[in-house]
């Protein structure tokens, strides 16, 4: 604890580096804000929350407060270091100024001296205390998205709708309310980002809700694990992805020319519903091989046949 408390609060502005022009927002720091949230609500005290205008551009900014309104700033989560969080001191020289949830770095640095109160979860020279996004208020679960996208393929040379396909549905995906991992099916044994194996691949796959993919391959070894997928054909007048999806017998599948936002959506409820058992069904006709792929037939074009000789 820094300096002594003021009087009781008449409004509180809650801020963090979520809340500067050009600082972040991140899951952990979000979640601490819930938490302190939470906290006033229980207790009747008012408060508004400042955001950053390059993740919130709807909401109230720096350039929005009128820091005469407000009786007290509280700084939420992060290191108190830098000229951002020194502003803040002068800008709202007239509230009592609380950290909470901070790390001190420099404990006689001016970010750090200039609140009345440091409730820090760790300083040097004291005890740790759990960080605030601990006891955040729980939030649901979200579906886990693969998305699997080719930028290549040249091969089709004028039929390619390759950069508009992953445009639409990259900006689609960017609207839905889902965790979204960027994934590869390229295999790499130097490269950590990548995977080495296909098992390593399947691994991710088999814990996903949905995939969504523009690859052939994407396709079938997300239906190999029983993970329904969302397809879309790159190619105009449709290619592999078509083909496949018909060999496999997926229905959610959509040509270039068909990505749309409205066509997204209805497969999209339809994988994360119906589309489970679908992906199910078509997993264990893979595994039980009802119907012959290549190999198959490429052993009748390797046996000897009985007119050769």
């Amino acid at each position: 604890m820094y300096g002594r408390a003021r009087a009781g609060p008449r409004r509180v502005l809650l801020t963090g580096w979520f809340s500067f022009r050009d600082g972040e927002a991140t899951a952990g720091d979000v979640l601490a804000l819930r938490r302190v949230e939470e906290v006033l609500r229980t207790a009747g005290t008012s408060y508004d929350v400042v955001w950053s205008p390059g993740f919130r551009p709807e909401a109230l900014h720096f350039d929005d407060v009128r820091p005469g309104d407000y009786s007290h700033l509280v700084f939420v989560c992060g290191p108190l270091h830098g000229p951002q969080v020194e502003e803040l001191h002068r800008r709202f020289a007239h509230c009592v100024r609380i950290a909470v949830g901070t790390s001190v770095i420099d404990p006689g640095g001016a970010a750090v001296t200039g609140f009345h109160h440091v409730l820090a979860r760790d300083a040097p020279g004291g005890e740790p205390t759990e960080d605030l996004a601990a006891r955040a208020p729980a939030v649901p679960a979200r579906p886990v998205v693969g998305v699997i996208l080719t930028h290549g393929q040249q091969e089709y040379g004028q039929q390619r709708r390759h950069g508009q396909v992953a445009d639409r549905v990259t900006d689609w995906l960017a609207g839905k309310d889902c965790a979204r991992l960027e994934l590869e099916t390229r295999l790499d044994t130097r490269d950590w980002h990548l995977s080495a194996t296909p098992a390593q691949v399947q691994s991710v796959l088999a814990r996903l809700d949905l995939v969504v993919t523009d690859r052939l391959h994407g396709l079938v070894l997300a239906l190999r694990v029983g993970t329904p997928v969302l397809a879309v054909d790159p190619v105009a007048g449709g290619a592999k992805v078509t083909a496949q999806a018909r060999a496999c017998g997926w229905p959610a599948l959509l040509a270039a020319e068909q990505v749309d936002a409205r066509r997204l959506e209805r497969w999209w409820a339809w994988c994360l519903t119906s589309g489970r058992v679908a992906a199910r069904q078509v997993r264990d006709a893979f595994r039980e091989g009802r119907v012959p792929d290549g190999a198959d037939r490429l052993l009748e074009v390797l046996a000897p046949r009985a007119d050769a000789g």
